[in-house]
């Protein structure tokens, strides 16, 4: 028995048990240590608390409180209805809005389920009534909060930051181009699939009834105006942006809006508490778990062996993408981004891969693997949001999985479409 051999068998193991992954990466790397390394076991809370010293990680709580503020203060709401007054000339008008709509919350609260939540309760009705199909409603719906966790402010790009030693505003404005394409390839199926069922026209809002809700839904749709605009003009950092989203949210549901209690945002500091705990757990397992991958060379031995089975590094990228989209669908992202981060970096380099371009592709990887089976999370958000089967919101996904995995291959084949972005900020 050896430390890869420990680590390649134990956590299945433990996962296949029912383990929570926090206990999953540290009962693993706690046996590697314990069994194989001449280190006093009293290192493994002192790298926990190592791997959270990260000035990057200060903006999640901030992020997650900003993001479910403005989803029960009104803002989605507002948002949806300005989008949909603008887009109801069109024939597909409430798929677009679901898709921008999407977008816009996606660049308020950086969480695809969150995504999903709030956008399902408002637009499952009116795709419904608008005479879209069940499956396909529930199939756009669902894919639709996968942009999320690319477009800024992304969660995942932040832990990608921290564990990747990247630059967490470079990362933000280099997954800009690549979220607005999977909107984008979104919407032309969209298109097509509208001038297949016919659907029934939005009604028509006059001009006065049109500027009105867009006026209304400035200070909605101005966050991510706030949140993006401060840190590319250097007035503050991610990490600054991320309590001064807080306290806009704050701002506008509470005082502007009036649609949230002070007992309801004191409900909202706690539950975001419980989320960032469940997250930062997670993260500091993990550190334990790298730090026995770095300290045995496994990162190594892997782009050794690797660098010489291919000698195109495209090659090897597409296996990365295959292997990223399996592990994305079995196990939530956030465990998946710290975990396989410090073994893919190195392999990344070694590739003559930038590495912001390359946090971008590990996010839109395990965006998808968000909503594909068996066990992305979004599907559990939808079946418990809309309480319809499983099966049938797995059926719906699969136009919106085959073009989000293609729009992918693009993202991750075409640099310039992240490093683009990424270089206005450099």
């Amino acid at each position: 028995m050896s430390i890869p051999l420990v680590l390649s068998i134990l956590p299945p193991v433990l996962l296949i048990a029912g383990l929570p992954i926090y206990l999953v990466l540290l009962v693993s790397a706690g046996a590697a240590i314990l069994g194989f390394m001449s280190v006093p076991p009293t290192l493994i809370p002192q790298i926990m608390f190592g791997g959270l010293d990260k000035f990057a990680l200060l903006s999640v709580p901030f992020f997650i409180f900003a993001g479910e503020i403005m989803a029960r203060g009104g803002v989605s709401r507002r948002i949806v209805a300005c989008i949909l007054s603008l887009c109801g000339r069109f024939k597909a008008a409430r798929p677009i809005t679901t898709i921008a709509a999407s977008e816009f919350f996606g660049a308020v609260s950086g969480s695809s389920p969150a995504t999903v939540a709030a956008m399902g309760k408002l637009m499952y009705p009116s795709l419904r009534e608008g005479g879209y199909g069940e499956k396909f409603s529930l199939g756009l719906l669902t894919s639709a909060g996968g942009i999320a966790s690319v477009m800024p402010p992304s969660i995942l790009m932040i832990l990608y930051a921290a564990s990747a030693e990247q630059s967490v505003t470079e990362l933000f404005a280099a997954g800009v181009i690549p979220a607005l394409l999977l909107g984008f390839a979104t919407l032309v199926y969209i298109l097509w699939h509208a001038r297949k069922v016919k659907p029934v026209p939005e009604a028509r809002r006059s001009a006065v009834e049109t500027v009105a809700l867009v006026l209304g839904a400035l200070p909605a749709l101005g966050t991510p105006l706030v949140i993006l605009g401060g840190i590319y003009s250097g007035v503050f950092s991610p990490t600054e942006s991320a309590g001064i989203a807080g306290v806009y949210g704050i701002l506008v549901a509470r005082f502007l809006y009036r649609e949230i209690s002070w007992c309801e945002i004191w409900e909202v500091v706690v539950s975001s508490a419980r989320l960032t705990a469940q997250i930062l757990l997670v993260v500091a397992a993990s550190g334990v778990f790298s730090w026995v991958l770095t300290t045995s060379g496994i990162p190594q031995a892997l782009v050794q062996s690797v660098g010489g089975l291919a000698d195109s590094p495209w090659v090897v990228l597409i296996a990365i993408n295959l292997f990223l989209l399996v592990v994305g669908c079995l196990i939530d992202p956030v465990s998946a981004i710290v975990l396989l981060t410090p073994m893919l970096v190195p392999l990344a380099s070694h590739l003559g891969i930038d590495l912001v371009h390359f946090g971008v592709i590990m996010a839109v990887n395990l965006s998808i693997g968000m909503f594909t089976p068996p066990f992305g999370l979004n599907i559990f958000t939808s079946h418990a949001l809309f309480n319809v089967k499983i099966s049938t919101i797995c059926a719906g996904l699969v136009p919106f999985i085959v073009l989000q995995v293609i729009t992918l291959f693009v993202i991750s084949f075409i640099p310039w479409l992240s490093l683009v972005g990424a270089q206005f900020v450099r």
